[in-house]
């Protein structure tokens, strides 16, 4: 069981925990705002951006080439950005920090 923590855009904290599935399911099925996953979690809407906490990072791991791609059209994205669609739930991503990024 991992402990997920979402900062909204109004700069509401939502702690949230998920066992297993990607992180951008588990802030849908909660109603975290900023979280859409309009594509399903097939890595083709960027719906589901968030900014990983820096010292976050080495959790989630690097993004994959597919996301970069869909990154680079963001005009939000930076070194921290990945889509939560991609990133697995886990335990070793308990006390994940996660910033919901501006919409489009």
């Amino acid at each position: 069981m991992a402990k997920i923590t979402f900062v909204t855009t109004d700069n509401e904290s939502i702690i949230l925990e998920g066992a297993s599935g990607s992180i951008m399911q588990l802030a849908v099925d909660n109603g975290v705002s900023g979280i859409d996953g309009d594509c399903g979690g097939v890595c083709s809407c960027a719906t589901c951006h968030v900014h990983v906490a820096p010292e976050h990072v080495e959790k989630t791991g690097e993004a994959s080439e597919i996301e970069t791609d869909m990154l680079e059209l963001n005009d939000h994205a930076n070194e921290y950005s990945r889509l939560c669609c991609q990133i697995e739930i886990t335990d070793a991503l308990d006390g994940l920090v996660l910033q919901v990024a501006e919409s489009e």
